[in-house]
């Protein structure tokens, strides 16, 4: 019978080990998947490539030490009727995806569609998210001051309510500290400017945090 020498014992049993220890530990390498489903405050509108709230947060996380990517599915102009009717096939193009954040409504606010339509538009995308077992991140939104007190009464508490029913993680306004701050948006006085990102994506991460010990846990 052939002896390997004990230097090339070592060595295997070294290999062994490493082989049983990452096969093991799946989870301390691997990528984490996110969805960022939205309107063109997702998207980017208006901004370089790379300067968008999508590569921006993907970029704040990593430098955090979060092994993540974050797949921009934000259209400009869609309402939470269009996400939700592109929701299917937005899923079945990130099969890997284990978390989605909803950022949708602002557009039916700016339409002056009645909220309980986005209401139910809303509960409809996270009802079939955590069905197929997805972490969600709900960010709300508020209605323009000149669509008046009623409407911004009926509107704004969609999110927080939603949020409690549902049991998701919640950002309570997305454009808070950048909203009607001509110095953070671009000349439409909508859509946030590169500066106004970057405070965009510094309010939202610890919220972003939390979501992702959340996919950890599971």
């Amino acid at each position: 019978m052939t002896r390997l020498p004990i230097k090339r014992i070592g060595h295997v049993f070294s290999v062994l080990y490493l082989l049983v220890f990452l096969g093991a530990s799946p989870t301390l390498a691997q990528e984490k998947t996110i969805i960022a489903l939205g309107d063109s405050l997702t998207a980017g509108y208006g901004l370089a490539s790379g300067l968008g709230f999508v590569p921006r947060l993907e970029a704040a996380l990593r430098a955090r030490g979060h092994k993540v990517k974050i797949i921009n599915a934000g259209v400009s102009g869609d309402t939470s009727a269009g996400g939700l009717s592109r929701l299917d096939w937005t899923l079945a193009g990130a099969p890997t995806a284990q978390a989605v954040i909803v950022e949708l409504g602002a557009n039916d606010a700016l339409r002056g569609l009645n909220p309980r339509l986005t209401q139910q538009n809303l509960a409809a995308i996270i009802t079939r998210l955590q069905a197929k077992g997805l972490a969600v991140l709900l960010a709300g939104m508020q209605a323009p001051p000149n669509l008046g007190q009623d409407y911004h009464q009926r509107f704004t508490p969609i999110y927080p309510r939603l949020a409690a029913q549902y049991g998701v993680e919640f950002y309570p306004f997305f454009l808070k500290g950048v909203a009607a701050q001509p110095h953070l948006n671009l000349a439409d006085g909508i859509h946030p400017n590169a500066q106004g990102i970057e405070i965009i994506v510094s309010n939202i991460l610890p919220t972003l945090e939390r979501l992702l010990k959340e996919i950890n846990i599971k």
